[in-house]
Formats: structure tokens, C-alpha cells, sequence
């Protein structure tokens, strides 16, 4: 990473850290309250490649890449994360909220789905605190385009921090094998509630 990039990437934490803050003060000043107590929530996605379709991941389009089989997109990163969210506030999951049985997500976007969970787990008072997913896999390689995938994760997100890792399981497995990819996601959120609730 050169210096350029690890400075910006501290720029984005800071700022990141800021609107937390802020989001927080405006929300006192609302007359709402921040519980202090955090949920977590874990959530895994894989997919097979398939030949044929078009790869996004991390909600960007890789488009040199062999995309996967799926209802929607196939984002492993974005259905991941969606999961770690529902599991944090207690919300059902990925397929109770989006599943082959609605018509209306087949082909949706990770990017679609992610600010749907953000919006479903808002209306039920949560916030959050940050997300971190990793991919499993031997492709594509992220490193070269590593900021622009947690800037658009984030943003669909509505700006929540996110982390982004990566790893393979040394030919181990489908992803091993190169038959698939996949993604683990924890999320951290909390309570926002109103005095009156």
C-alpha cells in the first residue's frame, strides 16, 4: 500500500468515526438514548461459478471474472454481511427476508440487499456500530481494487464502517478447488431507542 492509499484509508476511518459520533449526538438531541449494550451476529455465504453470468462481488462488478449460480447476484460478500445483520437484531435471515419465494429479488443486487437489511433492522431500532466480511476463495484477487469494495459496501450501507479480508484455503475444498467462493461476516450493532418507546 503506498503512502497515498494509507493515508486516504486513515482519512475514510476517521471520517467514519466522525459521522459515528455525530449520528450519536444528533440522536440525543432527537431525545433518543444509545444502549450501551451491543448484539453481535454471524453470517456465511457460498456459491458455485457458473459459466455465464457476471461475477460481482463486494457489490462491484468483476467483469474479467466467472460470476455463480444464484436467485440473485450472487454476492457473497453483500449476502454475508445481510446475515450477520439479521442475526445480530434477531430478524430472521437471509432467505426469510429475501428467499427464492420473492419473485421481486431474483437478480437483485448485494448493493439492493444490503440497504434493504439496513432498512429492515433500522425500522426495528438498531444501528451500526461496524461490519467486517472476509472472502474465501482463489478469485479474484482484491487487493487491487480492495478501497473501492469497502467504499461501496459501506455506501450501500449508508456509510456503516466496513472491514474487508481475504483468504484461501489452500486448495482445500470447493473454494480450494476453485469450484466456488465464499464469505464469513460478523456485524456489530445496537439499540436506538426513543424515550417514549
Amino acid at each position: 500500500m503506498s503512502k497515498e492509499q494509507s493515508k486516504a484509508t486513515k482519512n475514510c476511518f476517521i471520517t467514519q468515526k466522525y459521522q459515528q459520533i455525530s449520528s450519536a449526538i444528533k440522536s440525543l438531541k432527537e431525545g433518543k438514548r444509545v444502549n450501551k449494550e451491543f448484539l453481535t451476529g454471524v453470517g456465511v455465504d457460498t456459491h458455485a461459478f457458473e459459466v455465464g453470468r457476471e461475477l460481482w462481488l463486494c457489490c462491484i462488478n468483476w467483469p474479467d471474472e466467472i460470476g455463480v449460480a444464484g436467485h440473485s447476484d450472487g454476492d457473497v460478500a453483500a449476502h454475508a454481511i445481510c446475515d450477520s445483520l439479521f442475526a445480530a437484531t434477531g430478524l430472521g435471515d437471509l432467505g426469510s427476508n429475501f428467499g427464492v419465494d420473492r419473485p421481486e429479488y431474483a437478480g437483485a443486487s448485494g448493493a439492493k440487499l444490503l440497504s434493504e437489511t439496513l432498512s429492515i433492522i433500522t425500522k426495528a431500532g438498531f444501528a451500526i456500530s461496524n461490519v467486517s466480511v472476509q472472502i474465501i476463495g482463489n478469485r479474484p484477487k482484491l487487493a487491487g481494487r480492495r478501497q473501492e469494495a469497502i467504499a461501496a459496501l459501506s455506501a450501500a450501507l449508508n456509510g456503516a464502517p466496513v472491514s474487508l479480508l481475504a483468504t484461501t484455503t489452500d486448495g482445500l475444498g470447493l473454494t480450494g478447488e476453485g469450484k466456488g467462493i465464499a464469505a464469513i461476516a460478523s456485524a456489530l450493532v445496537f439499540k436506538v431507542s426513543s424515550n417514549d418507546r
